[in-house]
C-alpha cells in the first residue's frame, strides 16, 4: 500500500521521547484501549505508539503491527524486547498493496492508523481491510499530520473510510494532527 514512504532512518526522529510532549501515546490511546483486547497498528514505524499500546492491552492482550519496511519492524522488535513487551507484540512485514491480516478478520478490537494513510496508494483497500479485521463495534483511531494532509484531503479520507463501513464516532484533538475515531457498522 506504499506510495511515498517515510524513509526508515526518520523513524529514529519519530520515536524521539521529546515527541511525547505534544503526542503522549498513553494519553492518546487510553480512551480506546483496555486490557485483554487485540489491537492492530498499521505503519508503526519504530514503535512510538506500539509500546504504550502493548502496555495498555496487558499480558492477556495482543498487538499486531504491520509495516512495509523491514528496518522499521526490526527496530520496533528491538525496542519491545528492551521494554519487556515483546511477548505481546507480533510484527509482520506486509507488501505495499495489502496489510495481510486476513487471519484476524472480525477479531480486532482496535486499529491505529497514525500518520500513515497519506502514504498509502489505495486508501479504499486499506479501509476495507481494516473494516474486515474489526469486530462489530470495534474502533479505529485515524490521525494524519497537518503538515502533510490538508483539511479537504482528510475529509476525503473520511469519505473513503465511510464507503467501507467505517463511520465517524468522534473527533479527538491530537497535537499537529487531523484526527477521527471510526467505528465499524
Amino acid at each position: 500500500m506504499a506510495q511515498r514512504l517515510c524513509p526508515w532512518w526518520l523513524g529514529y526522529f519519530l520515536a524521539n521521547p521529546f515527541r511525547r510532549l505534544g503526542q503522549n501515546p498513553r494519553r492518546i490511546l487510553t480512551p480506546y484501549v483496555r486490557a485483554g483486547v487485540t489491537a492492530l497498528e498499521a505503519g508503526p514505524g519504530m514503535g512510538f505508539f506500539t509500546l504504550a499500546l502493548a502496555e495498555l492491552v496487558g499480558p492477556q492482550g495482543r498487538v499486531v503491527c504491520v509495516d512495509v519496511q523491514e528496518r522499521m519492524l526490526l527496530a520496533l522488535e528491538r525496542r519491545a524486547r528492551k521494554a519487556g513487551l515483546a511477548g505481546r507484540i507480533t510484527a509482520r512485514l506486509c507488501p505495499p498493496d495489502s496489510l495481510k491480516v486476513g487471519d484476524f478478520d472480525g477479531r480486532v478490537d482496535f486499529v491505529l492508523l497514525f500518520a500513515m494513510v497519506h502514504e498509502v496508494a489505495d486508501p479504499s483497500r486499506l479501509f476495507a481491510e481494516v473494516a474486515r479485521a474489526l469486530k462489530p463495534g470495534g474502533t479505529c483511531l485515524l490521525s494524519e499530520p497537518r503538515i502533510h494532509v490538508t483539511a479537504g484531503a482528510f475529509e476525503e479520507t473520511l469519505r473513503v473510510a465511510g464507503q467501507q463501513g467505517l463511520l465517524i464516532s468522534g473527533r479527538p484533538r491530537i497535537w499537529m494532527s487531523r484526527s477521527a475515531v471510526l467505528s465499524r457498522t
